[in-house]
C-alpha cells in the first residue's frame, strides 16, 4: 500500500514488491492509474520535485540561521506532500492552514528587513543566490500547476495559493540570508543605453 501513497519513483527501491519497469512513455500515479510522462499532471509533479531539490540545496549551507532552517525544512515536507497530492488525484494534503502559516512566517521575516527602495538582483551569499533559484523554480511550479488546474477542475485551490505565497517567502528568505551573513542585497543599477554609430 505504501507504494500507492507517494510518487512511485521515490519509493521504487524501498518497496517490498518487485519493481516493474515500463518504457512506453507512461508512468503510474498513486491511485493505480497510468498517465503519459509528458502530461500536465506529471509536468507539475516534476516542477514541484525540482523546487524541493533547490530548497534542499539551501539547507546544505551551514550559515543558514537557526530561525530560518526549520522553516525551510517544513517547506520541504510540505512540498513532498504537495507532490503526493498531485500524484493521487482527488486527495487533499495541503490546506488553507498551510497558506496562512506561510503568510505569517513571511511577514515575521520581513519585519527584520529594511524597506526595499530599489530592485535587487539574485546574489549575495551562495545560500541567498540558491534561495533565488528556488524562488524562480517555484514560479515554474506555479505555472505548471495552473495549467493543470485549467484542465482538471478537481485540483485543490490551496495548492496554487501555497506556491504563490512560497515564491514570496523564498524572496524574503534570500534577503534574510544575506542580512544574517552581513552581506548587502545586490542592487540593480540602471545602465546607460548604448548607442550605435559615431558619436
Amino acid at each position: 500500500m505504501l507504494c500507492r501513497l507517494v510518487p512511485s519513483i521515490w519509493l521504487r527501491f524501498s518497496c517490498d514488491t518487485p519493481s516493474v519497469w515500463r518504457d512506453d512513455g507512461t508512468t503510474g500515479l498513486g491511485d493505480g492509474s497510468r498517465t503519459e510522462k509528458d502530461s500536465l499532471r506529471v509536468a507539475a509533479m516534476g516542477e514541484v520535485d525540482h523546487l524541493n531539490a533547490f530548497v534542499g540545496s539551501i539547507l546544505c549551507h551551514a550559515e543558514v540561521p537557526a530561525h530560518i532552517r526549520p522553516l525551510l525544512e517544513d517547506v520541504q515536507h510540505e512540498l513532498f506532500d504537495l507532490g503526493a497530492e498531485l500524484c493521487i488525484p482527488g486527495s487533499t494534503r495541503i490546506s488553507e492552514e498551510h497558506v496562512v502559516r506561510l503568510e505569517n512566517q513571511l511577514d515575521a521575516i520581513n519585519e527584520h528587513l529594511g524597506r526595499l527602495q530599489d530592485f535587487i538582483l539574485p546574489g549575495g551569499t551562495v545560500a541567498a543566490a540558491q534561495a533565488h533559484l528556488a524562488r524562480t523554480a517555484c514560479r515554474n511550479a506555479e505555472r505548471a500547476l495552473l495549467a493543470l488546474s485549467r484542465q482538471d477542475a478537481t485540483v485543490n485551490a490551496p495548492l496554487r495559493r501555497y506556491l504563490n505565497r512560497l515564491s514570496d517567502f523564498l524572496f524574503v528568505v534570500a534577503r534574510e540570508l544575506n542580512r544574517s551573513a552581513g552581506t548587502s542585497d545586490v542592487l540593480w543599477i540602471q545602465r546607460k543605453a548604448q548607442t550605435s554609430g559615431n558619436a
